[in-house]
């Protein structure tokens, strides 16, 4: 515990009227609740483990604090970058998913972000933009808005696909790919060979259902290569168009 003394002024035209001792730099900041070496624990706590981990390991320590003032820690000594922007990252952000969206920019060659916008408008971003001369490479998605700011605001700017966007969309039209021939695959790979004798009770029961609707696929199939009319298919084979598993 840091005993300060408070010495009161007399004069009654004072404004201040008390002042405070001061310790010595290093030691204890004005207003300060820690002295600067307790200050630098809870930084570093902070900084390795987060907000409420490290609050837990701090209590643990004797020292409680809560996991806010951490995080408030290490926001305050966060230095802000110096230097000039040249590769940026923008993208949108939800503050809350499906009802609140804003943009996020990050410094794409230190890895940090750099300011949040209130909103995803192409107005907005091409304000910030504008303000940033500097910026030579910007990475966004492939929408069109990013791109209509950027364009604006930063003519000479080289505009990329960033590469979460590039893997995402190129996983998205892989899996659209193999989706549509599964069946195929399932050929190919003999997977579509099953032994009834080592299927439960339910599997076989949906593998019994699967074998009566491939067999009135295969006799509507059959039956309208040889030009009979829909309704008498119906009539045959006693399935209604509604449950037709196949469109002729």
């Amino acid at each position: 515990m840091v005993i300060a003394r408070r010495f009161r002024c007399g004069a009654v035209l004072c404004g201040r009227q008390i002042f405070t001792e001061r310790f010595a730099e290093g030691v204890l900041a004005p207003s300060a609740r820690r002295t600067a070496r307790l200050d630098s624990i809870v930084h570093h706590l902070g900084l390795a483990l987060g907000g409420r981990p490290a609050a837990v390991f701090a209590k643990r320590l004797m020292l409680p604090v809560s996991k806010d003032t951490l995080l408030r820690v290490v926001r305050r000594r966060s230095r802000p970058p110096t230097d000039p922007l040249k590769v940026i990252g923008i993208d949108d952000w939800a503050w809350r998913r499906n009802h609140r969206y804003a943009s996020i920019i990050c410094n794409l060659e230190r890895r940090r972000v750099v300011t949040l916008l209130p909103d995803r408008e192409p107005a907005t971003a091409q304000a910030w933009l504008s303000a940033h001369p500097t910026i030579a490479i910007v990475a966004r998605d492939r929408g069109g808005g990013y791109g209509e700011a950027a364009a604006k605001a930063l003519p000479p700017a080289v505009q990329v696909a960033d590469r979460w966007h590039l893997m995402e969309n190129a996983s998205r039209a892989f899996l659209d790919a193999v989706r549509k021939s599964m069946r195929q695959i399932r050929t190919v790979t003999g997977a579509t060979t099953i032994n009834p004798k080592l299927l439960t009770a339910a599997e076989r029961l949906q593998y019994e259902g699967y074998l009566r609707r491939e067999e009135t696929n295969a006799a509507i199939l059959a039956l309208s290569k040889n030009g009979i009319p829909i309704k008498q298919i119906v009539r045959i084979v006693a399935c209604s168009i509604a449950c037709r598993p196949l469109k002729l």
